[in-house]
């Protein structure tokens, strides 16, 4: 079994940064590709960015120059560095991992969830 557990999450100004951590338990981390996911308030759950085990990358356009993702294979954790933050990147955000289909950005191929956290941006 696959567990997710994310941290780092907060209430932040615009323009400020936040760092997003995700902790995985499971020998099946090296096989995974991590992903970052939120939804906001009212909205359906949109793609972040995800990270093979490789260090291949793929980024919503939303967050592209702003956001990076990296994992840490030796500790099995993957961050989201989330940099020039705006109000409309407030959400709770999702770390999820998936078994089978490569940088995929659609939340359905993904297996596995974390509890979520929550990132408030003020203006």
């Amino acid at each position: 079994q696959v567990q997710l557990v994310e941290s780092g999450g907060g209430l932040v100004q615009a323009g400020r940064s936040l760092r997003l951590s995700c902790a995985v338990s499971g020998r099946t981390f090296s096989a995974a590709v991590m992903g970052w996911f939120r939804q906001a308030p009212g909205k359906e759950r949109e793609f972040v960015a995800a990270i093979t085990w490789t260090g291949d990358t793929n980024y919503a356009d939303s967050v592209k120059g702003r956001f990076t993702i990296s994992r840490d294979n030796a500790k099995n954790t993957v961050d989201l560095q989330m940099n020039s933050l705006k109000p409309e990147d407030t959400a709770v955000y999702y770390c999820a991992a998936g078994m089978g289909y490569g940088l995929t950005a659609r939340g359905y191929e993904y297996d596995y969830w974390g509890q979520g956290t929550q990132v408030t941006v003020s203006s």
